[in-house]
């Protein structure tokens, strides 16, 4: 099967939302080269297979916030409905309401992306107890080191893209 979908184009999709990884409907139906309108018809006309822990929508807070964080330009970016946010659950569910080859395709990769961030995530954990034994074992003297290696651990703050016109300095 070829990639239809870089991991990393899915990894920047995935949002934490009230504390779970979640992708939204409308990065979704992009995905899926479908209308948001069809992907969200297909979800009612089978919403018994999406219980709350599988899906929900997003409340009017939540979408502001992701204005604010940068993630979507602008509410209307929505289309007038409050988006739906899909748990890794709710995304396999999918696939069994949309019926089609991409939607299984897209799935398979969708999947593998939210394997991939749980290992990443696992192993972080797993590096930051080691780290946490071997302090307690040295003396303070290699403090400095160990706090050089935390510092490598926490992931780096997304740069901000800059707003208006940048002027030159003059001569």
């Amino acid at each position: 099967m070829k990639v239809l979908i870089p991991v990393e184009t899915i990894e920047n999709k995935i949002l934490l939302i009230r504390g779970q990884k979640v992708m939204l409907s409308t990065h979704l139906a992009e995905l899926y080269e479908v209308e948001t309108r069809a992907l969200n018809q297909a979800v009612k006309r089978n919403i018994n297979r999406f219980p709350e822990d599988f899906m929900f929508q997003l409340n009017d807070s939540e979408a502001g916030q992701l204005v604010s964080q940068n993630v979507i330009p602008h509410k209307k970016y929505f289309g007038g409905s409050l988006p739906y946010a899909f748990t890794e659950q709710g995304v396999a569910m999918l696939s069994s309401v949309l019926n089609s080859e991409r939607a299984i395709n897209v799935n398979i990769a969708i999947m593998r992306a939210f394997v991939k961030l749980r290992e990443m995530i696992a192993s972080n954990k797993e590096l930051a107890k080691r780290l946490d034994e071997l302090e307690k074992k040295y003396d303070s003297q290699f403090k400095v080191v160990f706090d050089a290696i935390r510092q490598l651990m926490t992931p780096p703050e997304p740069k901000r893209k800059r707003i208006g016109f940048i002027q030159e300095k003059e001569k």
